[in-house]
Formats: C-alpha cells, sequence, structure tokens
C-alpha cells in the first residue's frame, strides 16, 4: 500500500452555510449574486417554511424561505461576508456546516471546488 498522493485529496474541505431569508424572491435573489461572485457553486433554496424566534423581547412567528449555500472552507468567510452585507435582515441567519468528506461524493467535491475556482484542477 503506497501512500495517497496529493490528487487523492479534495481541493478544499466542503462547507454548507445555512441561511434563512425573508421570503422566495429574496433568497433567489442573493443567490444568483452569490453564485455569480463565486462564492459558491450552489445554493438550494426552500421557498416555505415557518419560524418562531424571538427578537427584541417578543415572541415572533414568520415565513422564511431556506438557503443552503454550497461553498468550500475556503470561501467560507467572504460568502458569509457578502451575506451579511446585502441580506435585508439586521442580523441574517447564517450558520456554517462543515461535510464529512470521507463519506461525501468526491466528484461533488470536485464540481463545488471547480466552480468557485475555475483554474484550480481537482481531479
Amino acid at each position: 500500500m503506497g501512500a495517497a498522493s496529493e490528487q487523492d485529496e479534495p481541493c478544499a474541505s466542503l462547507i454548507l452555510l445555512y441561511v434563512t431569508a425573508p421570503d422566495e424572491q429574496a433568497a433567489q435573489h442573493l443567490a444568483e449574486r452569490i453564485v455569480g461572485e463565486r462564492l459558491a457553486a450552489c445554493v438550494n433554496i426552500f421557498p416555505a417554511m415557518s419560524s418562531v424566534y424571538q427578537w427584541k423581547g417578543t415572541i415572533e412567528t414568520a415565513q422564511e424561505a431556506v438557503m443552503i449555500v454550497k461553498t468550500n472552507a475556503a470561501m467560507a468567510p467572504a460568502a458569509r461576508q457578502w451575506i451579511e452585507q446585502n441580506h435585508p435582515y439586521e442580523t441574517p441567519c447564517i450558520l456554517a456546516l462543515p461535510i464529512d468528506e470521507d463519506a461525501s461524493s468526491r466528484a461533488f467535491q470536485d464540481w463545488v471546488n471547480g466552480e468557485i475556482s475555475p483554474s484550480q484542477k481537482c481531479e
């Protein structure tokens, strides 16, 4: 058994950013810009969910959209910062979730990395 080569490793660890938006239209607008800026390879949008939360001492309920932003560890901080600067909420929900590389599709990881950094070869 030989040592694994660098080619056997994905380019960068993937991160999913869980982000909420006030509605599907806002989520679509954010998603198109995030992907267009190459801060993420893909954004999934779940158009409707109910949220119950504390806000400034009051229990609130709202209908929101959920975004799952597929990015990598190298770009996640820039993606988070971009979302914070362009999101309509005063305090947007942005949670970074790491991915188990061994249990995830290598081809998909390479695709995400390639879309974010097209000049970097992951194969």
